[in-house]
């Protein structure tokens, strides 16, 4: 049983290599990586892989793949349907971002393996990473798929910010799909696909295929993404309020700076985001902490050795 991954990338030349090389430790046959700019060289190390098909798009392949879109979103899922559609030599085939990482309970190929011939596509959910400022995660927040649950959940282990966050989370809850290949007309969206009107036909969780999703990796980290997701990422102003009636992400973070500027945005991150003793007490109370480990500089070492050190 075969899988790949595609994903449109912005990114530094290190993160782009720990995204790949994580993903073909966990077995995937093909990965599809669409540079959304290249100015880090990684195109030529990431074709010298025989098992990644990467692609700079740029003005040349926008041109003859329609006129390049203006939002990030758009160009990710119009990338994502052509890998699908035209390129994808896997039986599975997910679209997921450069801060996302497969986490499976055994192996993929197992999992895949296992579903039943009329599941189409499986739901990966998120686990959000607790940041920390000397190395990588290795603390995770889990969800509940009780939704009552979640907005209990919240208020209670954020207790400041937690009836603005749907169990914690400051990214999307949906999490990506996993699909088979070889469904006619598919069209992917970031978190579902549609073929021929039907939204995600023959649809399972994947309870054993959680996404490790490094949202935040330290508070420098979150720090300097902030304005682009508050402006147009993931706190962008048309996304709707993680619980009815109350502030969205964006007003919620415009009032927070307004009233107390980085002090502020700071405290709000020890709450939700740091991964402290506290913290970890906190969701481990209510079974909602996980731990693995992500070696990712060793690993990208296994699959691209000596990238970094010769740049």
């Amino acid at each position: 049983m075969t899988w790949g991954v595609v994903s449109t990338i912005k990114a530094d030349l290190k993160t782009i290599l720990n995204f790949a090389a994580w993903h073909l430790e966990l077995g995937a046959h093909r990965l599809f990586i669409y540079l959304d700019d290249d100015p880090s060289d990684a195109f030529d190390i990431l074709k010298a892989h025989p098992r990644i098909r990467p692609t700079v798009t740029d003005a040349d392949y926008w041109d003859k793949h329609g006129s390049r879109p203006r939002k990030h979103q758009v160009r990710q899922v119009r990338n994502a349907t052509r890998a699908y559609r035209r390129q994808a030599d896997v039986d599975w085939l997910c679209h997921i971002d450069v801060d996302e990482f497969l986490l499976p309970e055994g192996s993929v190929d197992a999992v895949l393996s296992s579903c039943p011939s009329q599941v189409q596509t499986l739901r990966m959910r998120p686990m959000e990473a607790l940041a920390r400022d000397d190395g990588y995660p290795n603390h995770f927040k889990r969800l509940t798929l009780d939704r009552a649950a979640r907005r209990d959940l919240s208020a209670r282990i954020w207790p400041t910010y937690g009836s603005y966050l749907d169990c914690g989370f400051l990214s999307h809850v949906a999490g990506k799909l996993m699909v088979r290949t070889g469904l006619p007309d598919l069209d992917f969206k970031i978190h579902n696909v549609t073929v021929g009107g039907q939204e995600n036909p023959g649809a399972a969780e994947a309870p054993a295929l959680p996404l490790a999703h490094l949202h935040a990796k330290s508070w420098e980290d979150w720090l300097t993404q902030y304005r682009y997701r508050h402006d147009k990422g993931s706190y962008r102003s048309e996304l709707k309020p993680a619980q009815s009636g109350r502030l969205t992400l964006h007003d919620l973070f415009t009032t927070i700076e307004a009233d107390g500027g980085e002090a502020a945005l700071r405290e709000f991150f020890t709450e939700v985001c740091a991964d402290t003793p506290d913290h970890r007490a906190r969701l481990s109370a209510h079974n909602l902490l996980h731990q693995a480990s992500l070696p990712l500089d060793a690993i990208r070492e296994r699959h691209f050795p000596g990238a970094i050190d010769r740049r």
